[in-house]
């Protein structure tokens, strides 16, 4: 979802920002909120931002001349909520667009709803309609983990798709071409994400079990 710099068109870079912006703010408020009635949580919030800073920043080369990578943002939407993972992998892309040369300035309006919004929403919704269903705890993490990752390339497609519609086929040619350039490269990708943050979980219920449970992530907690 690193949409390079400059290569969406003004209006859509414009517009892209303003659709993430009351994410992020919202976002700023929760984590301020969590930090002041849960300062024990400090850990976890950096434990989340490495966790999405460093799957996001490995590029694998996609067979269709493309390159995809896991997002990370999973881990952190099931411990936090979504709106906190958008300051994250805001904050997470700017400083790729400024250190790593992945995605740009323009574009970080466009890469954070794909990557820091859609996704975590979509895995935090997963999620808690897993453990609804009362499905097994790693189950309901493999599934929001890689749901949200998929869905981010889901938004991607279709804000490329949106901007750079086919001439003949219009928006639904393009989201289709764009589609499949990525999903080839993700769906293992977003699998393997999966598992991943299964295994991180797995250490964190051994060592920090109270603040999953002060989180509301596993029931009997003071969120709960």
């Amino acid at each position: 979802m690193h949409i390079m710099e400059g290569f969406l068109p003004i209006g859509h870079a414009l517009a892209w920002a303003a659709a993430s912006a009351p994410f992020v703010a919202h976002g700023l408020y929760s984590i301020k909120k969590k930090v002041r009635s849960q300062p024990e949580t400090k850990m976890l919030l950096g434990l989340s931002g490495a966790f999405t800073f460093t799957l996001s920043a490995l590029k694998l080369p996609s067979v269709t001349g493309s390159c995809s990578h896991p997002t990370g943002t999973g881990l952190g939407a099931i411990l936090f909520g979504p709106t906190v993972m958008s300051v994250i992998g805001c904050c997470v892309l700017l400083l790729q667009a400024l250190l790593l040369a992945h995605g740009g300035i323009t574009t970080l309006g466009a890469n954070t709803f794909s990557m820091a919004v859609v996704g975590p929403f979509v895995a935090y919704g997963l999620f808690r309609l897993c453990r609804l269903l009362h499905m097994p705890f790693s189950w309901a993490v493999f599934m929001a983990a890689s749901g949200g990752s998929l869905m981010t390339y889901v938004t991607t497609s279709v804000q490329l798709a949106l901007a750079f519609p086919d001439p003949v086929g219009g928006f639904m040619a393009s989201l289709v071409k764009f589609g499949t350039v990525f999903a080839v490269t993700q769906l293992p990708l977003a699998i393997s994400e999966g598992l991943l943050t299964v295994l991180v979980f797995g250490a964190l219920r051994r060592y920090s079990e109270k603040q999953l449970r002060d989180l509301a992530v596993l029931p009997g907690g003071s969120g709960s």
